[in-house]
């Protein structure tokens, strides 16, 4: 017995040690999979990366470029004309600190996307300091009218950083975070002043009319619905509270920690392959594509939603003309959205190569990942906040949100449906016919989210799980707006929102004009694009050197010309998508040229900014040794780029012929590896196998 029993006990240790080996095993395993392929750097010092759980897994083909090369400076490098602009944002003139101890008050509260709420924001603080008010932190409409969203959020934090929001603006305005105990139960009993501000008032109303009725009631409440409350262009000898928006904009209005911290992430991840990337904004939202009448770019039900969006918008006249409008015409004209498949081709014909990473932000591409389908095919390594995140990093930001019940309950089956159940279980012998489907309440008969399109005439209410969505995607699109101000390079596919005022993309090229102008935004020509693409549009695919030097050339041009367009036209309309020269200087060199002299290649618009002054040094690079045109990195070996996508027509196959003949250098001669990797690419284009 005892014998038996100390086997049993040697049993049981056995069976604990291998127990334990396999959870070593496990943990081993685990840990191999997070520190995955190690690196050396410069100092030739092993370091770890770590492998993320989430889906992108970047593809290289081509080796990474030299920076000093001319292509990486064309493609990647800083636009040198733009070099002299700094931002300058801080006060120039005598400007006072508000008064810590103020007895007027204005309540704010905002709805409208996440471009209109920044706008806003920036001109509530603006109407704040020129009627001497204390601003209450504004209240954000779309956070709080959704059920769903945490209620450890509320209004303003739940995208912004309050605290940092009010440090910033001490020295500007006096901010508080709610009103006074005596003021609270006026405005609960609707007994405070309410203004509904309509869109780009000007100074002399708030001082007219707000003004009188603040001094009288100590508080008012301003109730913006429609964007920017406060025109753009102010006059000039209100020049300091256009510095003040820039300030709001581009330093007070920081995204809470959460958010923050997981923009950072995604900029990590974003360049832990060692490349740059661009951020590229579709711009393709179903409200602009309604506004400016371009239903008939998709030919298929999306076509009707647009078109049942315009009639809405022609009901309540934010849209004037005709419900049918030529949509090819406005194409053409440059009014409609720039197709993921235009941008492609147009980025391939400037020299960015298939494996190059691109970011694809915004909260909607309307038409879904269908019109995606060909920008794919062109780049490998296109990625969004999806890609390039897990889901319970997204949830962390949303915080703790309650389960939604379903507004379309099941409903108990009918006493005919039992009936005909209980028949068919009580029927005779096998095969029977199959049992009765269940009920179905009638909303779930309808294919798709768009299919109430076919049985009414009115879009159905936004569900709660709707109204979450809305106020998650104003989180979704902060992400993505601190991913394409930081990105290399910046490409928007339309700049114009449902309203016909600029969208997330100008403010995103606005905030990058004033943070780092040398960084590339390319500011399309929507109508030339659009005209050369008619070029092509029969050939789509071919390789064509005219017209790639034409987009080439004007895709350089647009960096620097394209700024003259942007302060004629988005400027008047929003100040935030062009805040220069007002919160701009201009730095001179360090060889004493003044900076007059080194900005006389900057557009009209920018060389009325003043000099920088003594206190920001002089850290302009000096160029002398340099002194290449920007216009000639163009003129490097173009023959690779160009077969990188497009195939050869006409003469092409007589090329191929000479170049695998010995190309006029003797036959015998080898090839180098660049010239290989050419014609691999382009036998891979004609289908041919190698």
């Amino acid at each position: 017995m005892k014998g038996d029993g100390g086997k049993m006990v040697i049993k049981s240790k056995l069976k604990w040690v291998g127990l334990v080996g396999l959870v070593l095993s496990a943990l081993s395993l685990f840990t191999h999979f997070l520190l995955a392929r190690y690196s050396y750097t410069d100092d030739n010092l092993t370091e770890y990366q770590a492998i993320t759980i989430f889906s992108w897994r970047p593809i290289f083909q081509n080796a990474d470029l030299s920076p000093n090369s001319k292509l990486h400076r064309r493609l990647w490098g800083p636009v040198r004309r733009l070099e002299s602009l700094q931002p300058h944002a801080k006060p120039r003139q005598h400007y006072a600190v508000p008064v810590s101890e103020s007895d007027r008050f204005i309540f704010v509260r905002i709805r409208g996307g996440f471009h209109e709420i920044r706008s806003s924001i920036c001109d509530a603080v603006v109407i704040a300091r020129l009627l001497n008010a204390t601003l209450v932190i504004p209240e954000i409409q779309s956070t709080t009218s959704s059920k769903g969203i945490s209620a450890q959020f509320k209004s303003f934090p739940y995208l912004y950083n309050e605290d940092h929001f009010m440090e910033a603006l001490a020295n500007d305005i006096t901010v508080v975070k709610t009103l006074p105990k005596s003021l609270k139960g006026a405005r609960r009993k609707k007994e405070i002043p309410s203004f509904k501000v309509v869109n780009s008032q000007s100074p002399y109303y708030y001082l007219h009319h707000v003004l009188p009725v603040l001094k009288r009631h100590s508080v008012v409440e301003l109730v913006v619905s429609d964007g920017g409350c406060l025109q753009a262009i102010l006059p000039p000898d209100l020049e300091e509270y256009q510095r003040l928006r820039c300030r709001v904009a581009f330093h007070a209005l920081s995204f809470r920690q959460e958010v923050q911290e997981l923009a950072t992430k995604i900029l990590h991840r974003l360049r832990a392959p060692g490349r740059p990337f661009i951020a590229y904004d579709p711009g393709m939202t179903r409200d602009a594509l309604a506004y400016y009448g371009c239903a008939e770019l998709f030919q298929d039900v999306h076509t009707e939603l647009i078109q049942h969006r315009r009639l809405w918008m022609l009901k309540r006249g934010i849209v004037k003309g005709n419900l049918t409008v030529d949509s090819n015409a406005q194409r053409l004209n440059g009014s409609c959205p720039l197709m993921p498949e235009e941008i492609g081709i147009i980025l391939r014909a400037y020299g960015y190569s298939w494996d190059t990473i691109i970011y694809i932000s915004g909260g909607e591409v309307f038409g879904g990942q269908k019109k995606l389908i060909p920008f794919h095919a062109m780049f490998e390594n296109v990625v969004d906040r999806t890609s390039l995140t897990t889901p319970w990093e997204l949830n962390k930001i949303y915080g703790r949100e309650a389960n939604l019940v379903d507004k379309y309950p099941k409903t108990p089956p009918s006493a005919e449906q039992e009936t005909k159940k209980d028949t068919w279980k009580t029927s005779g012998q096998r095969p029977r016919p199959l049992p009765p489907p269940p009920a179905r309440p009638k909303s779930y008969n309808i294919e798709g989210w768009w299919g109430w399109v076919a049985e009414s005439d009115n879009e159905p209410e936004s569900t709660v799980i709707e109204l979450r969505t809305n106020a998650h995607k104003l989180l979704w699109e902060a992400i993505d707006y601190v991913v394409c101000v930081e990105a290399d390079v910046f490409v928007p596919g339309f700049d114009r929102d449902g309203k016909g005022r600029p969208s997330f993309a100008s403010l995103v090229m606005g905030h990058r004009l004033y943070q780092s102008a040398t960084a590339k935004s390319f500011m399309l020509d929507r109508k030339e694009i659009a005209k050369r693409m008619e070029e092509i549009s029969d050939h789509l695919y071919e390789f064509n050197q005219t017209w790639i030097k034409s987009v080439r050339n004007h895709l350089r041009k647009s960096l620097v010309d394209g700024l003259t367009e942007e302060s004629k036209i988005s400027k008047s309309l929003s100040f935030l998508s062009f805040p220069v020269p007002e919160c701009a200087c201009l730095r001179s060199n360090p060889n004493g040229a003044s900076s007059r002299t080194s900005a006389s290649q900057l557009p009209l618009a920018l060389k009325v900014a003043p000099s920088c002054p003594a206190w920001m040094g002089k850290d302009v690079i000096s160029r002398s040794a340099d002194k290449e045109n920007e216009d000639d990195l163009d003129e490097d070996d173009d023959s690779g780029t160009f077969s990188l996508f497009f195939r050869q027509s006409g003469g092409g196959s007589s090329n191929r012929n000479a170049v695998s003949n010995g190309g006029g250098r003797g036959g015998g001669e080898m090839m180098s590896s660049k010239e290989e990797t050419q014609m691999e690419d382009q036998e891979e284009m004609e289908g041919g196998d190698r």
